[in-house]
């Protein structure tokens, strides 16, 4: 008797949640609106995984991430419109589809060339799909998160040569944008303003994830970097303090400055003797 496969057993823990009679009260109540904002999250423990190089936390996030896949389509499986089969076929059908230098008889010269034939193979598809947009940016999911949106609308446009040649103006419209959110500040009344410092402060977000292409840097990834640096230094002047026996709260804010200088020495050092 075959052994039986583990993404067969995972398939079958699903169905048997979401049974009518005996299944899981919680889980019978989700439906694809309920779950979107866990799968979401799921992909973020993901990145988190592989950003601290866990290896033992990565396969149990690639679990958890796994089992999203499997309740979405258990859910649309009950509705009669696809199953989780279905889903794997689809995707390994495209994977063929966009890869025709490795399953056909294509061949490009570099990963550049590579990319231009893939976004001309997803237009195709959308064209078949009956979808009339035939903007650069047509595709562009409005689900994605608005960082990850504003850096694919800028790699886009930049295909059609609307770009700037090298990071140096990308900077300079970073400082001019950071001057027009000081302008706005300055305008004094913030809460009759926020339309305003909204506009503009979306700008300059919008300009440093520019920065952040022209870098080749992903901003989903430098700025998970930047809060685990802030929350690391924040912890140790909260340490600091408690060695003192002064709470941070109750220090000055001058004197917290100290701390996260203190802090920020203490980081240096150690990674010197590392």
């Amino acid at each position: 008797m075959p052994t039986e496969r583990p993404i067969d057993r995972l398939l079958a823990i699903m169905a048997r949640l979401r049974d009518p009679q005996g299944g899981c009260p919680w889980d019978l109540e989700q439906d694809f609106s309920t779950i979107a904002p866990y799968t979401i999250e799921e992909a973020y423990e993901v990145a988190d995984a592989i950003d601290r190089k866990d290896l033992a936390a990565l396969k149990d996030e690639l679990g958890d991430l796994l089992l999203q896949v499997v309740f979405h389509a258990q859910m649309a499986a009950e509705q009669g419109a696809f199953a989780f089969d279905d889903v794997a076929t689809a995707i390994s059908d495209k994977m063929v589809r966009r890869h025709p230098h490795v399953f056909g008889e294509a061949s490009f010269a570099d990963a550049e060339e590579q990319t231009v034939n893939w976004e001309a193979i997803k237009r195709a598809e959308r064209a078949a799909a009956g979808e009339q947009d035939a903007s650069a940016l047509a595709g562009i999911s409005r689900g994605l998160p608005e960082w990850q949106r504003a850096v694919k609308l800028q790699s886009r446009a930049a295909r059609t040569g609307f770009d700037w040649p090298d990071p140096e103006p990308v900077l300079e419209k970073l400082q001019e944008e950071i001057a027009e959110v000081r302008a706005e500040f300055a305008r004094g009344d913030v809460a009759a303003n926020r339309d305003r410092l909204e506009d503009e402060i979306g700008d300059l977000l919008f300009v440093a994830a520019n920065v952040a292409r022209h870098a080749k840097v992903d901003p989903g990834a430098a700025l998970r970097r930047a809060n685990h640096k802030f929350e690391r230094r924040f912890r140790a002047m909260e340490a600091l303090a408690e060695a003192a026996g002064t709470p941070l709260p109750t220090l000055s804010l001058e004197q917290q400055e100290a701390l996260w200088q203190q802090a920020k020495q203490a980081e240096r050092e150690g990674a010197g003797a590392a």
